[in-house]
C-alpha cells in the first residue's frame, strides 16, 4: 500500500487520508514530497515545516509504517521501483485525474481514492492562522 503528499502542516484531513490507506492493506509506505518539490507545487513560502520534520510526523501515525522523502514532482518513479498492489490518493482526485494513472495501469496497481471529502486544506488553515496575528 502507497499514498503520498506533501503533508505541510499535518492537519485532520491528511490522518483521514492515511488512516484511509491503511485500509486498503497491511502494510502502508507514505512518500513525502521533498521540499523542492513542495515549492513546485505550493509556490513561494512553502514548505512551512522542513521535509525532515514533515517526514517524522507522517512516520508517528500509528497507521503508517514506513516513509520516504521523495524529490521528484510525481510518484511515477516510486511506483515503478516499489510496485505496491494500492497507491492511494486523496479525494481532490478521481480515478480519472490521478497523475500517476497511466503508470498505475502499466504496472497493474491498483488506484484507491480515499479519505473524507477534501475540505480540510493547510493553504486554508495559514490563511486562518495569518489573519489570527493581523487581527
Amino acid at each position: 500500500m502507497f499514498a503520498n503528499g506533501c503533508f505541510d502542516i499535518l492537519h485532520a484531513g491528511h490522518v483521514r487520508y492515511l488512516q484511509g490507506a491503511r485500509g486498503e492493506g497491511d502494510a502502508l509506505l507514505v512518500g513525502v514530497n521533498a521540499d523542492s518539490g513542495v515549492r513546485g507545487l505550493k509556490g513561494p513560502g512553502r514548505p512551512v515545516l522542513q521535509e525532515r520534520a514533515r517526514a517524522l510526523l507522517v512516520a508517528a501515525l500509528c497507521v503508517v509504517d514506513y516513509v520516504i522523502i521523495f524529490p521528484e514532482s510525481n510518484v511515477e518513479r516510486l511506483l515503478t521501483e516499489l510496485h505496491p498492489d494500492v497507491h492511494a490518493k486523496g479525494t481532490d482526485y478521481t480515478a480519472e485525474t490521478v497523475p500517476e494513472k497511466a503508470t498505475a495501469e502499466r504496472l497493474g496497481v491498483r488506484v484507491a481514492i480515499v479519505g473524507d471529502a477534501k475540505n480540510h486544506s493547510t493553504r486554508e488553515l495559514l490563511q486562518t492562522v495569518r489573519k489570527a496575528l493581523h487581527d
